[in-house]
Formats: C-alpha cells, sequence, structure tokens
C-alpha cells in the first residue's frame, strides 16, 4: 500500500523534489495548491493538476486543459493512473513533474534471527587478530583457533564425519562411472541409429529421383497433350489470313498490261496444271499490250502471317510479293517488258469482321521472310502477341511442332460450312476471291487450321518437320514445345509431308528489328523510361506551378 508519493519538480534550471502523503493533492500557481508554481508565464492560471489517492494509487481526477498537459508525452486524460516514472510537462515550457510511489514495508513476513553461540577464546582471539596489524598474529590466531576446534570435535563425530565423507566420494565416483557407461551406450546406439537414418535418406533419394523421372515424364505427356488446344485458343486469335492482288504494268509507262485478245484470260497459278505430259505441245504465249480492250493481267494470292507486337506482322518473302516465285509471270513481264505492281494487301483476323491494310516494311536477302505492319493503334485488343522463342536449344530433332494457318486459302474455310451453304456462297462470290473472302471474314468463319507433328530434320537454315500443311500455309508460325514461335513455315511438299520446311526465328528477328521492331522486354525498359521520365516532368510542373 503506498504510504504517499514523492514528486521530482523540474522549473528550468531550478529542480526539487517534494513528499506528500495526504490522500489529494493539489499542483498549480494559486494559494490553494499543495505544490505551488511561480512563473511569469502561469501565473493567475489556477489549479493545474489535482491528484487522489485510489485504493493505492494516485490518479488524475481534474486538470486544467488550456496548459496543454502531457503525461509521457502523450495527451493528458482523466483519471489517468500514475506509474513510478511518469512525466507530466506543461507544453511550450521548461516545466516538468516526474513522480515515484513510497510503498510500505510488508507486515506479513518478518524475521526471527538470533546471533550463532560463539566460543570465548574464538571471540577474544578475534577481536585481538583484528586489533593487530601483523601477519605473524593472524597466522597463530587461524593455528590456535582450528586446534581449538578440533578438540571440541568429539571422535565420534570425527569417524561420522569420515564415513559420510568416503560415501559421498564413492558415491561421486560410481556415480561418475555409471554415467560414463551409458554415455558409451547411448554414443553406440546413436551411431547405429544414424547407419540406419543414412541408408533409409539413400532410400529415400532414389525413391525420390524415381518420383521425379516419373513426374517429368507425366509433366511431358501432359504438355504435348495439352500444347496445342492450348496454343490454338491463346494465339489462334493472333494468326492472320493475307489476301492481296497485283497486276502487271509497263516498266516504262506504268499503264495496265492487258491481254491482246479479250477472250484471253490467266488461269489461277495456284490450281494444278491441266496437263503434266511431256509430250503436249507448250502452252501458246499470250500477248500483252497496254492498248486494246483485253482484260487486264490481274492475280490474287493468299498466305499467312501472325503478329508479334506493335502491329509488326512475320509472313514469307514469297506471300507478299509472289510474282517473284511464278515463272510464268517472271516469262510474261519479260517478254512484254513489265512489272508487276501491288494493287491491295490486307490481312484478316480470326472472328474480326473488317480487314487490316498491311504495308510491307522489309523482305529477307536470302531467307525466305518479310515483314509487314499494319496500324498498332486500329489492332483490337483482342489480337495477342505471339512470343519468338530465342533460345537455340529449342529445335531439336524429334521434339513436338505445332503450326497455325490457312492452309488451302478460303477453299479450306469454305470446306468447313455445310454443302448446301457453301454452294449457295460459291454461286454468289464464285468469280471472286476478294469477295468470297471479305462474306467468310462477316460470317466469322475465317479460322486458321492447327496441325502437330515433330521434327525430322534441321539445319542452321532450315528446320524440317512432318505437321501437315499445304499451299496458302506458307508464313504460319511454327510453335515448338516452349509454346513459342521457333520457326517461319515456308516450304510445302505435297508428295512428302515429313519434309516441309520453315525457317529458324533468329533470322526473323534480325530482319524485325531492321524494320523498328523492339523485343517486348526491351519494350518494357522503354515504357519504363518513359514512365520515370513523365512522372519527373509532371513534378517539375507542379513545382513550376507552386512557384
Amino acid at each position: 500500500m503506498a504510504l504517499g508519493i514523492i514528486i521530482h519538480i523540474t522549473v528550468g534550471t531550478e529542480k526539487r523534489t517534494e513528499f506528500f502523503s495526504q490522500d489529494r493533492i493539489r499542483i498549480g500557481a494559486d494559494e490553494l495548491s499543495d505544490l505551488q508554481i511561480h512563473t511569469p508565464n502561469t501565473k493567475d492560471s489556477g489549479v493545474w493538476i489535482e491528484l487522489e489517492d485510489t485504493e493505492g494509487v494516485f490518479r488524475v481526477i481534474e486538470f486544467n486543459a488550456g496548459l496543454g498537459l502531457t503525461i509521457n508525452d502523450k495527451p493528458m486524460r482523466r483519471y489517468i493512473a500514475i506509474t513510478d516514472g511518469d512525466v507530466i510537462a506543461l507544453e511550450n515550457s521548461d516545466i516538468s513533474f516526474a513522480f515515484f510511489s513510497l510503498e510500505s514495508r510488508s507486515s506479513l513476513i518478518t524475521t526471527n534471527r538470533d546471533q550463532p553461540h560463539i566460543s570465548r577464546f574464538i571471540e577474544d582471539a578475534a577481536i585481538e587478530s583484528s586489533s593487530s596489524a601483523k601477519r605473524d598474529d593472524a597466522k597463530a590466531f587461524l593455528r590456535e583457533f582450528s586446534l581449538e576446534l578440533m578438540r571440541e570435535v568429539s571422535l565420534t563425530t570425527k569417524l561420522i564425519t569420515l564415513v559420510l565423507v568416503a560415501s559421498f566420494i564413492t558415491g561421486v565416483l560410481y556415480l561418475g562411472f555409471a554415467v560414463n557407461r551409458e554415455l558409451r551406450e547411448s554414443r553406440k546406439l546413436a551411431e547405429s541409429q544414424s547407419q540406419v537414418i543414412g541408408q533409409l535418406k539413400d532410400q529415400l533419394g532414389q525413391a525420390s529421383d524415381q518420383i521425379e523421372k516419373l513426374d517429368e515424364k507425366s509433366t511431358k505427356l501432359m504438355k504435348a497433350q495439352s500444347l496445342a488446344p492450348n496454343l490454338r485458343v491463346e494465339y489462334g486469335p493472333g494468326v492472320c489470313l493475307i489476301v492481296g492482288v497485283y497486276d502487271l504494268v509497263d516498266k516504262k509507262t506504268g499503264k495496265v498490261l492487258r491481254y491482246v485478245n479479250p477472250q484471253s484470260f490467266r488461269p489461277n497459278p495456284y490450281e494444278p496444271a491441266p496437263s503434266e505430259d511431256p509430250s503436249a505441245p507448250p502452252p501458246q504465249q499470250i500477248g500483252l499490250s497496254t492498248e486494246g480492250t483485253g482484260s487486264p493481267v490481274e492475280y490474287d494470292f493468299v498466305g499467312t502471317g501472325f503478329h508479334v507486337g506493335e502491329g509488326y506482322i512475320l509472313t514469307n518473302k514469297h506471300v507478299v510479293q509472289p510474282w517473284d516465285e511464278d515463272d510464268n509471270v517472271q516469262q510474261m513481264m519479260q517478254a512484254a517488258n513489265g512489272r508487276a505492281r501491288l494493287k491491295s494487301l490486307d490481312i484478316y483476323f480470326p472472328h474480326i469482321a473488317k480487314p487490316f491494310p498491311l504495308k510491307v516494311k522489309a523482305t529477307g536477302n536470302r531467307e525466305d521472310i518479310a515483314v509487314g505492319q499494319i496500324d498498332a493503334a486500329t489492332l483490337p485488343p483482342e489480337v495477342p502477341t505471339i512470343p519468338l522463342d530465342t533460345d537455340t536449344d529449342a529445335a531439336t530433332i524429334g521434339k513436338m511442332v505445332v503450326t497455325i494457318g490457312y492452309p488451302n486459302g478460303p477453299d479450306r474455310l469454305l470446306a468447313m460450312v455445310d454443302d448446301d451453304e457453301a454452294k449457295s456462297i460459291n454461286a454468289r462470290f464464285g468469280n471472286s476471291r476478294q469477295g468470297l473472302i471479305n462474306f467468310l471474314a462477316q460470317s466469322q468463319k475465317i479460322v486458321p487450321l492447327m496441325t502437330q507433328g515433330s521434327i525430322t530434320d534441321l539445319d542452321a537454315r532450315r528446320i524440317v518437320h512432318d505437321a501437315k500443311t499445304a499451299e496458302g500455309g506458307s508464313g504460319a508460325p511454327l510453335f515448338g514445345q516452349s509454346g513459342k514461335v521457333i520457326g517461319v513455315n515456308f516450304g510445302v511438299f505435297t508428295e512428302n509431308t515429313a519434309a516441309n520446311m520453315a525457317v529458324p526465328v533468329k533470322f526473323a528477328i534480325d530482319l524485325l528489328k531492321k524494320a523498328g521492331w523492339t523485343p517486348p522486354e526491351e519494350q518494357k525498359d522503354v515504357n519504363a523510361d518513359k514512365q520515370v521520365a513523365s512522372n519527373a516532368s509532371n513534378a517539375n510542373a507542379a513545382v513550376q506551378a507552386q512557384k
């Protein structure tokens, strides 16, 4: 129970400690206060704090809120208990009060200790020894004390003490021997258990390796089973159908070349020749002229491409410049001193009705690849960016590959609808491939075909695989097991489906960079730098506005 409270007062450089034993204590600047503080700033401020002892604990029952009082640097509040070391201070002043309690001694715990009996001679010797400063006197005292002590102890007591000491030493030795023996046994048992645990660890490690191998095999099987469907769902919307039209014009005048005979026409170059008989007469050379009323020399073509980000489309060179691969067209241009002119080049993405004009940005010199670009601002958000695999180990003989494209062009798309509907569509647009494709786009029937196979051979510039494709599938992406593109299809061999060819994607990446394309990982860094620069610019503008 508290007998009172000690208050340590600090006013500027003056310090003082006071003790109060009453139950109620007032601290302030007026005459009614038990503890009065006299400073110019606090004159006539009345009672500052009123403390009251409640069941042995002093609490703040009233205080002057206008003085900005704090307790332990926190705002003052009523009925807060005062404990040892608490400090109450006035805001913006050098006045503070530190409190310490004073407790009574316990009335329930006492001691009753008598002084032990000391022989008179020992007491006299101790007094004599303490009064002498000589070392010999101290030695004599200790010697006489020991002899007298031995005389006072009986023989029986000495024997009992000797037996007890001998028993204690014997017990300690026995216990030490027993503990040592137990330690040896425990050590042997621990070594045996360690060997068993080591064997179990080895067996567990072998089992874990086997499980890991089985898990890898199962993971590979699951990936192989789910890779193609996942790629179709995730990246199929980014594979586009390329449709173009080109005509022939005179090199000098730029006028359109026409067939001399109005009845002459050019068969579809993508259909097989009517006769492969070597004894058949060679086809008659069709004359071309810039005059007359003959039909203009005009061809349409189809192919496949895919979006790699920022509106860039990757495909084959022979897809966007098909006249370079057509020997008959080359002969016609040479005979008429003409050249090819691209009239239109558009792409169609799956389930998007409108076409996007494609501009050719770059073509490969040696590899059959080309880079085109559409306006990225018009690109719908559902068109994904198809990732390119830069890992050199991605293409390995025997690994699975998936290709997504438009083999056989609109003919394959038309084959996917009902026969009656196909006949109706052919009747309406049979003479116009462009009209047919526009109708299929409006009907959301432009959907790429996915095929799966394996890599059968490769070299530095070719990936050979057996994933089925056909004409129109040129420019399609070839996905590896990583789910990224490892090549661009360019060669289709109808007689040997195991010899389809693709250009390794590393050559396409080089051409893309030359055309201005930025890889996604570098684009993130560029965007981050732009964001930092934008934030800094906004901060500078805000500072200027404040000025």
